[in-house]
């Protein structure tokens, strides 16, 4: 796996496959806006959605009212295919074509939201840089929320290799900079009927003194 290309992997995925063909598939994301409407967040809110690609999440927002808006996705291609289905309204979001890992961003946000990008990353550099990241440009009083396949849930996806995580692994993971606000599991349902167990968890900055 040392010279995997996990930019070339991602772009043939989202060009050879169609959006209900792929695992992650979710018309409503009900448990990211859930956690959106807990933490009440005005319209004006700064969120980004890592790993965003073509789902959506962000046509929600939109619906919402939600202002600033990021999405950021390693494949261009599925970046391309969300503004195309969203066409005039594409121009209301920051699209941001990168990798997770190596992100640089340039603005800070209230709410951080990750659904299934984070557990992609099973190198231990890769994993403390996003961490790294994640902590210097999300807001003092912002709301980091990720989702990754549980101990119970599948140990690939999309053919390649995941990093699954418990409650307690990921809070443990994150405790040096983030404190747990809460985590849930559930189970997504894919188009192809099979079930794969999520942990999704919420995190707030913990304050430098």
């Amino acid at each position: 796996m040392e010279n995997f290309d996990r930019k070339k992997h991602w772009e043939t995925i989202y060009q050879t496959k169609a959006l209900n063909e792929v695992s992650w598939y979710e018309p409503t994301p009900e448990t990211s806006l859930d956690f959106i409407k807990q933490f009440e967040l005005p319209k004006t809110a700064k969120i980004i959605d890592i790993g965003g690609g073509d789902s959506f999440l962000v046509d929600h927002l939109l619906d919402k009212g939600y202002k600033d808006i990021s999405v950021l996705d390693i494949s261009e291609a599925a970046i391309e295919r969300a503004k195309k289905r969203l066409g005039t309204r594409a121009k209301n979001v920051t699209w941001i074509v990168a990798d997770a890992a190596k992100f640089q961003p340039t603005k800070q946000y209230d709410f951080w939201h990750d659904r299934a990008a984070f557990h992609f990353l099973t190198d231990e550099q890769d994993i403390s840089n996003y961490i790294k990241t994640a902590q210097q440009h999300i807001e003092p009083r912002g709301v980091l929320v990720i989702g990754t396949f549980s101990e119970q849930g599948p140990t690939k996806c999309s053919g390649i290799e995941i990093k699954q995580y418990s409650e307690n692994s990921m809070t443990e993971r994150l405790k040096s900079v983030f404190e747990k606000i809460k985590c849930i599991t559930l189970d997504h349902k894919t188009p192809f009927d099979t079930i794969q167990n999520f942990i999704f968890c919420s995190f707030k900055k913990i304050a430098v003194v």
